[in-house]
Order: C-alpha cells, then sequence, then structure tokens
C-alpha cells in the first residue's frame, strides 16, 4: 500500500482533527512520539474508540516516516499499524484490518524486535482467520513463538508475548474446527501463564498474561467448538474484576453472553450485554456486539430494557463518549 493509501484508509478511522499536535511543526525528534503511541494504547484498553480513532488519524502519518528511520522507529510504526489493525476490527473492517496488520508485520521485520514480530503476529491472525485463512495465521504465531523462544532463559515480556501468542492460536485453531490444536494451544499458555507467575519481572513492564486472561480465552474457545457447557463453567469460574482493562472486562462479558444465547438463556445474555456496556459503552457500539444484541431481541423481543440498550448503543449515539 502506498503512502496515500494509507493515509486514504486511515482517515476513516476517526472525525477530522484540523488541529495539528505540537510535535508536528519540529523537525527533530520522533514522527511518533511514544508517549503518544502510548496514550493510543491506553485509549484501546479503554474502549474509548471514537478519542482513539482521532488520534490514530495524526500517528499514522507519521507511522510512514518513522519505520525509514530505523530499529527504533520501525518498532514504532509497527505499534501504531497493530493499533490501527486493532481498532478497525472492533470497527468490523476485516479488510482494513489486514491492510494495517501487513505494514505492521514489514514493520516489525524491520525492527527485529521478537515481541514486535509477536504484537505484530497476533494483529494480522484476527483479519487472517476471518478470511479463512487460518493456517497462515497459526503459522505466523508459530513463527513468533519460535523468534520468542529463541533464547535459553525467555524473559518475563518475552514469556508474556509466547503466552498470548498462544491464547490467539488456541482462538484461532478452535474457529477453524482444530479441537486438539485449540486445546493444546490454551494448555501452553495456562503453563506459560503459571511460569510467569513465579518470574520476577525485573524490566517493569505490564504485562497482560495470567490465569484470569487464560480463563477468558477458554469461555470463546469452547464456545467455539460447540461445548458450551465447559465455556459457561469457565464463565463462572472467571473474576471480571481482576481482568486489568475494561476493554477484557467488556469482552469477558461479550463471549458469556455468546455462550449463554447459545445455551438458550437470552435473558442472560442480555444481562451480560449491559455489563458490556458498563465496562466500556465503545465496545456496547461495536457491530458484533450489536448485532449479538439483535439476536438477542429475536429470541426476547420483550425483554426488559432491552429496546433503550439498542437505541443507547445505536452507531451515533452517545458517540462522543468514546
Amino acid at each position: 500500500m502506498d503512502r496515500r493509501g494509507v493515509l486514504i484508509t486511515g482517515a476513516v478511522l476517526g472525525a477530522a482533527v484540523t488541529v495539528r499536535p505540537a510535535w508536528a511543526a519540529e523537525s527533530p525528534g520522533p514522527a511518533v512520539p511514544g508517549a503518544d503511541l502510548a496514550a493510543a494504547g491506553t485509549l484501546f484498553e479503554a474502549g474509548a474508540y471514537g478519542r482513539l480513532g482521532r488520534l490514530l488519524q495524526l500517528l499514522l502519518a507519521g507511522a510512514e516516516h518513522e519505520v525509514r528511520t530505523g530499529p527504533a522507529g520501525a518498532a514504532r510504526a509497527a505499534g501504531v499499524w497493530v493499533l490501527a489493525s486493532q481498532l478497525a476490527v472492533k470497527q468490523g473492517r476485516t479488510g482494513a484490518a489486514g491492510s494495517y496488520a501487513g505494514l505492521a508485520g514489514a514493520a516489525a521485520r524491520r525492527s527485529g524486535d521478537p515481541l514486535v514480530l509477536a504484537a505484530a503476529a497476533r494483529a494480522a491472525a484476527t483479519p487472517l482467520r476471518r478470511t479463512g485463512r487460518a493456517a497462515e495465521a497459526l503459522t505466523l504465531l508459530e513463527e513468533a513463538r519460535a523468534h520468542l523462544t529463541a533464547g535459553p532463559r525467555p524473559s518475563a515480556a518475552a514469556l508474556d508475548a509466547v503466552g498470548m501468542a498462544a491464547l490467539t492460536a488456541a482462538y484461532t485453531a478452535a474457529q477453524a474446527r482444530q479441537p486438539s490444536a485449540a486445546r493444546q494451544f490454551a494448555d501452553e499458555a495456562d503453563q506459560t501463564a503459571r511460569r510467569l507467575a513465579r518470574h520476577r519481572n525485573a524490566g517493569g513492564r505490564p504485562l497482560t498474561l495470567s490465569a484470569g486472561q487464560c480463563t477468558l480465552y477458554r469461555i470463546g474457545i469452547h464456545r467455539l467448538l460447540g461445548d458450551v457447557d465447559t465455556a459457561l463453567a469457565h464463565a463462572a469460574r472467571l473474576d471480571a474484576g481482576q481482568l486489568p482493562t475494561a476493554e477484557r472486562r467488556a469482552r469477558a462479558a461479550t463471549d458469556t453472553a455468546r455462550a449463554l444465547l447459545d445455551a438458550g438463556d437470552a435473558a442472560g445474555a442480555f444481562a451480560q450485554l449491559r455489563l458490556v456496556e458498563l465496562a466500556a459503552p465503545g465496545e456496547a457500539r461495536r457491530p458484533s456486539v450489536r448485532a449479538l444484541a439483535a439476536e438477542v431481541a429475536a429470541v426476547r423481543p420483550g425483554l426488559a430494557g432491552l429496546d433503550a440498550y439498542v437505541r443507547r448503543t445505536a452507531p451515533g449515539a452517545n458517540a462522543s463518549a468514546g
């Protein structure tokens, strides 16, 4: 994709921003400041997708410059494109998600950083599996894992990335109807989480892999494999309050809602949809979550509060909150 294509695609991520950031007028320094990239990550974790889109509009232009400046710049560019891909997934734009993930992967390879490569591989996995290319996604994730474990003693950050790659691989395999592989990857993630819990995080880097994260993924994995009872058993064990971000808590409620609806419990599914909105209103406005609410309404059209929920989460409703 050329520069013009990247900018045009990026323009749909948020409303137009007419004020240039302070760093844009300065020639020295990075075109993608680390503080802005960190802020973008925080917005994603909070489910503030409208604000994230507006910030990404600015960062996407800088990423095209950064990728050419050397390994550190390539790593920052990859971080921007990973977030752009993740946001596109949230917005139901699989094609754009794949394009951004491709850019992230190329930048990650240029950076030479195994952690950046793993983040890019995880970003690529979602659009690949949604377009029937689960085998390619699993290959990318396995390559990322091999890079992370090449040394004799992986760091805490590397173990964290290994476990999250395994969880992504487990979900990908489950969606591809590969139960043995899905369970094997999920078990590997559990083992890595236990190992990480004993590992001193000398780098002080925030970690995402945990027992709770593994349980969260198990809900979706077992539901995709058709084992709703096991999915709901994992949901019952999960303390969503211990999940580290609003986006993760909303994901837990969404996956539980899907499992409950599969089990015929529309009222329970709607209760979980309320938790999605409570955790992150931006998540409740996602196309896939609104489609889930529509499924609940089709099963229980007179459910108290459902019509109001659908109106609140319609496109454009309270959009400024995100």
